[in-house]
């Protein structure tokens, strides 16, 4: 069997990932083909890789590919195709992303998923997975390509609605969701044997249900905490913005504050600086953190090598892979297209993030029927941009681009119809050769 990891420069996840590989029996003798277009990161998570491999019996077979001329023997064969790269970078994409927004007086916190920052991800983004959906056509037709690249509902619809790729998007919030939710609000003691349900689209699936291992509901006191936590002034609490999603919308969400902050129209607002404070929101996040990350990345060569010992992680890659291999179910929050009305208030060509059976039969999502009305309204203030920006990428149409900008909610509520145009205009000019060229 042979598992392709694309963009594998990201030596902690491709260490995380293809390390839970290395942990299972079915999987460990696996052929493992690294492959990224940055040789010097590539060599680091080779040299990473081999060495935990090595601690845990050696097993695997790892090679590594650099360089789109080898794009193609890397794939060759695949059974799964991991991807996790990330076109244009910090410098100079996503530096673009949010400093030429800024002069339009357009603030952002993460920028890869909604927002301007989103779309121009997509944008850049989009035609690498053409290539690479191309080259899987010819040497690994049946591989299936699990996507963890954001924009994931934009990449992974489009990998869906336009290329023959079996396709499955992953992303880490999922399984995090009530976790999280119920250490923050000191009811741990929940935690063991809980009962959930979570659906919507990515970074904004709906945690629709909570029991207990009795089958108690726990919404009732997760919303009396939540309030008394939001009404605090506990410096800690970065959780506000899901919070108030509760207090005003009736459900948790799954991914952070930071993200979530930007998918709407009511959190960041020129008019309203005070709300930044009080919702305790972080501009200009995602730059803060590349810059950390560039700046531990020798030291965590080094903490990598030192720490060979490799625990399975909960990423949901190497159980997928299992599940298929061995035939075993396995479930997961998948992100798949709303074929046949998996969520039937949303469209069925959006991407939608919903529980599916893993098997030897590949992802088998789950029919989850109707959100609560005002959930399946913020999913679309997302979808619409969404569907958009897909359709732009697949046109190379100027004029979907702009509509794209001015569907995003809080583009469009900080911004004229006017401006949005001009920023696009200035966001594909200093992009340059990153973005394709438009008519």
């Amino acid at each position: 069997m042979k598992i392709t990891f694309m963009g594998a420069g990201s030596e902690v996840f491709v260490k995380n990932v293809l390390g839970d590989c290395m942990t299972v029996e079915s999987l460990r003798e696996s052929e493992m083909a690294l492959y990224d277009i940055d040789e010097k990161r590539l060599k680091i998570s080779y040299d990473v890789l081999c060495a935990v491999n090595n601690k845990l019996g050696g097993y695997a077979k790892i090679k590594s590919y650099c360089g789109v001329d080898k794009r193609k023997e890397a794939l060759k064969g695949a059974d799964f195709v991991v991807n996790a790269i990330q076109v244009g970078g910090y410098d100079p994409c996503t530096i673009i992303d949010f400093e030429v927004p800024k002069k339009y007086g357009l603030r952002q916190t993460i920028g890869d998923t909604l927002g301007i920052g989103g779309i121009m991800r997509a944008l850049r983004t989009i035609p690498v997975l053409e290539d690479f959906a191309k080259d899987i056509r010819e040497v690994c037709p049946d591989a299936l390509f699990l996507n963890y690249t954001n924009p994931m509902a934009m990449l992974t619809g489009y990998m869906l609605q336009y290329t023959e790729i079996k396709t499955v998007g992953l992303c880490h919030s999922v399984q995090s969701c009530s976790k999280g939710l119920l250490t923050e609000l000191g009811m741990e003691d929940k935690l063991e044997g809980r009962r959930e349900l979570i659906a919507g689209i990515n970074h904004m699936g709906w945690l629709l249900e909570i029991r207990d291992r009795d089958g108690n509901d726990l919404y009732p006191e997760i919303k009396r905490r939540a309030a008394l936590k939001n009404a605090s002034d506990d410096p800690e609490h970065k959780d506000r913005v899901r919070f108030e999603y509760i207090k005003r919308l009736g459900y948790y969400c799954t991914e952070s504050s930071e993200h979530n902050a930007e998918y709407n129209m009511f959190f960041l607002k020129n008019r309203y600086p005070e709300l930044v404070e009080r919702y305790r929101i972080p501009l200009d996040e995602y730059p803060r953190r590349c810059i950390e990350a560039q700046e531990r990345w020798q030291r965590q060569y080094k903490e990598l090598k030192d720490s060979l010992d490799h625990k399975r992680s909960e990423e949901f890659a190497s159980y997928i892979i299992q599940a298929i291999v061995e035939n075993k179910i396995y479930k997961i929050g998948g992100n798949v297209l709303n074929t046949g009305g998996l969520i039937s208030n949303l469209p069925e060509r959006a991407c939608v993030e919903v529980p599916c059976l893993v098997d030897g039969r590949g992802i088998n999502p789950i029919h989850v029927g109707e959100l609560p009305l005002q959930c399946a309204a913020m999913n679309m203030l997302n979808i619409n941009c969404q569907l958009l920006t897909i359709e732009a990428a697949r046109t190379r149409k100027l004029d979907t681009v702009y509509q794209a900008a001015m569907m995003d909610p809080h583009t469009s509520s900080e911004l004229s119809i006017d401006d949005i145009v001009h920023l696009v205009d200035d966001l594909i000019e200093a992009h340059g050769d990153w973005l394709p060229k438009f008519h």
